[in-house]
């Protein structure tokens, strides 16, 4: 058994297709197919199932999956921790909130790849209620996220920062002549909104609700930048934070409404798993976010 086997087998898991698993690793298919059938007769039982096109993990396959999935995290951080420089090399796996995509993280990443050009990053947009498992099933090293505070026994947090939600509108739509808003001013208002597993759409509509208000909500979407579009062609308040409108406010495309309602508090926060070693590559790439 070999780590490049383990890889090809992990890369089936995630495509689910033998040929695409093949064509994303640069391998032949036929090298692919060798390569499970050696893990197959060396464990001495199937991987997996053939349903015509399909292919299915067999429960000796899911168990496999739960080991490889540690042996190659245990992998990169060999290749991370191991060798004696002080500039970090190898992969670092990162999830990352998409809001923080629009102004602050590619600042920090291309800071991050001129100190540290060794570091092989992977970036992965991650939901608040999916991450704590991929980073406890090693498929992500480290998590920076923009939501209300997480607490969770299997994280630790290394990293925690105020940031701030708002509500954003076309200049000459009529929410904007309004010089301070609250909840009530929003009833019936057409909203564009953030999709149901999104936390700032949930605080929104418990705060609503607790003020006896049902919200006209008439578009729901995880893009914030599809958002950003609806609410700059005056089709509605879009709620979202306040880091991703930067530019548009300083074009005068959108404009920020005085909110005095409710105080939604959200951060910005990082996390790695509870078990997992803080690596130096981690660590170089925090200093950065702290600045």
């Amino acid at each position: 058994m070999t780590i490049i086997q383990l890889e090809t087998f992990m890369k089936i898991v995630e495509m689910k297709n033998f040929t695409s698993a093949a064509n994303n690793l640069g391998y032949a298919q036929s090298t692919v197919t060798m390569q499970i059938k050696q893990l197959e007769e060396e464990l001495k039982c199937d991987l997996f199932e053939r349903l015509g096109k399909k292919i299915v993990l067999t429960s000796a396959g899911e168990r496999l999956a739960r080991y490889a999935e540690k042996l190659l995290q245990l992998e990169r951080e060999i290749y991370l921790e191991v060798p004696d420089t002080d500039e970090p090399t190898g992969v670092l796996k990162i999830g990352i909130s998409e809001s923080l995509c629009y102004n602050r993280f590619p600042q920090i990443l291309t800071e991050y790849k001129k100190l540290y050009p060794k570091v092989d990053i992977r970036l992965q947009f991650i939901m608040h209620d999916t991450f704590p498992e991929l980073l406890k099933k090693g498929e992500l090293d480290l998590v920076y996220t923009l939501n209300p505070r997480i607490c969770d026994e299997n994280l630790s947090m290394i990293y925690e920062q105020r940031e701030s939600l708002g509500f954003y509108v076309n200049p000459e739509h009529d929410m904007a002549k309004e010089k301070k808003i609250r909840e009530d001013n929003l009833d019936g208002v057409p909203m564009l909104l953030t999709s149901h597993n999104c936390s700032f759409r949930k605080m929104f509509l418990d705060d609503m609700r607790n003020h006896g208000y049902t919200p006209n909500i008439v578009l729901e979407t995880d893009s914030k930048e599809v958002l950003k579009q609806f609410a700059k062609n005056g089709l509605g308040v879009a709620l979202f934070p306040d880091m991703a409108a930067v530019e548009e406010v300083k074009t005068g495309k959108l404009v920020r409404l005085d909110w005095l309602g409710n105080d939604y508090e959200i951060y910005s926060q990082v996390f790695i798993h509870k078990d997992k070693r803080f690596s130096k590559a981690a660590d170089g790439l925090l200093k950065l976010i702290m600045l």
